[in-house]
């Protein structure tokens, strides 16, 4: 199923379980309590209730308070042998979603929607009993990634029950996100937001994905700022403003929010230093002065490396190598990546430092350092073969030189400049 790698989705499994139901004895239901039914509007004609024992009644409770207070021993002891022998129906019906609790607080979702299933398929509850758990069946579906199934137990519940509610939307949109119905998650994450003056924050993380994954970037963006707009201390709302405006290619737009926060002191963590260095960076590669956004950079880089925020990784110091080499500042760039070497497990800073050592004469420390970096692995073999054999020729040594160029020449991306070089008059001289 889609996911959306930039901004971070509710999984729908933090579901705030509890049993929705104490058992009642059969006969003893009041008028008060059907007028201020959940369900009164239902289609569902209610059964008649089989549980007379007040022994029964007693158990159950103490069974589902022990689930209310997670207390899975004491639960299962109780309402297993419910579940399993009790002459009640609605004992049984109530102990098994007692059980399916259980189950799904341990991890054990298919566990629990089998359970489940089994209460409802039971029958003999309330009709606010019976609803209630049909719901909760449609998160479970939800968070065992059964997308469909969720979908059909939610529509079933809204119009079998007659409720609707900004949840059940919400819950619904989720769900066709899941299965790349962008246009239908859409509709049913604005129907919940427009049913509740107090909408979940987090639906905006499935309407903003759904228009990024539909090709609406600019209403992505929207919703992003808006969000951001409302809560502007909040740094997840900071995190998916600029990363429905990345998607979207806005990268102005996100560098002016990062640089927003930034003079705020809001930017506190290594991935906002970072992600605000490649937004320059971007931006430089894609304009004609990519000096001015690269120096920028390297700015942000060292300002989070001196504050400890940004850690002295290899890949830290590379990107800061490059945003260095970008803005003209050669010693900068060739001070980062030496000290990317030895955190690296490849040898790809080898490359970029021999290479700048290369252009400043230095070619005996540039032949050791991209030797270095050849036995380490690198990703473009032939290319560090060529830079190897440059080294080898400012040194003057030919042989060095013939050599790392036979090697470049048995590389794809290198063999046609490579076996030229070999078959020129020079080498044979």
């Amino acid at each position: 199923m889609k996911r959306v790698p930039l901004i971070k989705l509710l999984a729908g499994t933090a579901l705030a379980l509890a049993v929705v139901s104490t058992p009642v004895i059969a006969g003893s239901g009041s008028s008060k309590e059907k007028k201020e039914a959940l369900y009164p509007n239902a289609t569902r004609a209610e059964p008649k209730l089989d549980l007379t024992s007040e022994k029964d009644q007693k158990a159950i409770n103490e069974g589902l308070d022990a689930v209310n207070n997670q207390d899975k021993e004491k639960a299962t002891q109780i309402l297993q042998p419910i579940a399993d022998g009790s002459k009640s129906k609605y004992a049984q019906a109530l102990a098994l979603q007692g059980l399916a609790s259980i189950h799904y607080n341990d991890g054990d979702v298919k566990g629990a929607i089998d359970l489940l299933k089994r209460a409802l398929d039971n029958g003999v509850m309330p009709n606010d009993t019976y609803f209630q758990l049909q719901y909760m069946l449609a998160q479970f579906y939800l968070a065992d990634e059964q997308y469909q199934p969720a979908l059909d137990t939610i529509a079933k519940w809204r119009a079998e029950g007659k409720k609707e509610t900004a949840d059940s939307y919400a819950l619904e949109g989720n769900a066709y996100y899941r299965l790349e119905k962008y246009p239908e998650a859409i509709a049913a994450i604005k129907k919940a937001q427009s049913m509740t003056d107090k909408p979940n924050d987090s639906w905006n993380q499935i309407l903003m994905a759904s228009y990024s994954e539909s090709g609406q970037g600019d209403q992505a963006a929207q919703v992003a700022q808006q969000q951001l707009a409302a809560n502007p201390n909040d740094p997840n709302a900071l995190n998916n403003a600029v990363a429905v405006l990345m998607q979207a290619q806005k990268y102005p737009e996100a560098i002016t929010l990062m640089e927003k926060a930034k003079a705020s002191g809001q930017l506190k963590s290594e991935k906002d230093y970072v992600n605000l260095a490649k937004l320059y960076l971007i931006t430089g590669q894609n304009s004609e002065d990519q000096k001015g956004p690269a120096a920028k950079a390297a700015a942000t880089l060292q300002e989070g490396l001196s504050k400890g925020v940004v850690t002295q990784t290899a890949e830290n110091y590379e990107l800061l190598g490059a945003a260095s080499y970008m803005s003209d500042n050669t010693s900068g760039a060739l001070a980062a990546y030496q000290k990317a070497i030895p955190l690296a497990k490849d040898g790809e800073a080898n490359i970029r430092a021999g290479q700048l050592l290369i252009q400043d004469n230095k070619y005996s420390e540039a032949k050791s350092l991209i030797q270095q970096g050849i036995d380490k692995g690198v990703q473009h073999k032939g290319t560090a073969y060529m830079l190897l054999a440059e080294a080898c020729r400012g040194l003057k040594d030919k042989p060095g030189t013939i050599a790392a160029m036979e090697k470049a020449a048995q590389d794809p991306e290198t063999s046609a400049k490579a076996k030229a070089w070999l078959k020129s008059p020079t080498v044979s001289k």
